[in-house]
């Protein structure tokens, strides 16, 4: 009965542990599904500690391992024994599972860019390049974990009417966008940005 607690306890650390480590990456994404974007942000102060939340999933998931695979002690033939058949949680089918799906969690921030649309711009190439309206600005953005993080500022700022293009960096915290400024404004962008949760905290135009 212990070695059954032990099991559970092992698996139920090892999922916890995991989507720990990848919630600051995936609460962009709910947030953008769900239409409330203001707390795309909310778990990245997770990110700092997102190393020590791998290397938890993968001790414990490795020690679950080593427990379900180590050989049994020989028992004791008794007629009074009766060999209970464990369930689906406590068997390795189960446990081959849970791993499969720490492992996708943990490797969420390096695809999480694909479940978001794609940018498209709201000025026809030939308008915007004619027009003599187009500005560039550069923006310094606290919050930023992901590559999904970048996709959902890139989204954000793409629902404006002056949208032309936009890049982002979470590792250098930085995003930059082009736009029709006959349409859209730069307090404009950074609302946008702002009501995803993220924070503008530097920005510099350059006119094109």
């Amino acid at each position: 009965m212990n070695t059954q607690k032990t099991s559970k306890g092992l698996v139920g650390a090892g999922i916890l542990s995991a989507l720990a480590a990848s919630l600051c990456c995936i609460t962009p994404l709910l947030a953008l599904i769900a239409g409330t974007s203001g707390f795309a942000s909310a778990f990245s102060w997770l990110e700092p500690a997102r190393p020590y939340l791998m290397g938890v999933t993968v001790l414990v998931l490795g020690f679950a391992w080593y427990q379900k695979l180590k050989p049994k002690k020989a028992k004791i033939n008794c007629a009074c024994e009766v060999d209970e058949k464990p369930s689906f949680l406590q068997t390795k089918s189960f446990l081959g599972i849970v791993t499969v799906f720490a492992v996708l969690m943990l490797a969420f921030p390096n695809y999480s860019h694909v479940f978001y649309p794609k940018t498209e711009s709201k000025v026809p190439t030939t308008v915007w390049i004619e027009s003599g309206n187009v500005a560039e600005t550069n923006f310094e953005i606290e919050g930023m974990t992901c590559q999904g993080c970048e996709e959902h500022i890139k989204n954000a700022v793409a629902q404006l009417p002056g949208f032309i293009s936009a890049e982002a960096n979470h590792e250098k915290g930085k995003a930059t966008v082009k736009f029709d400024k006959s349409k859209t404004t730069t307090e404009q962008i950074v609302t946008a940005i702002n009501e995803t949760g993220y924070k503008v905290i530097k920005q510099e135009g350059v006119n094109l």
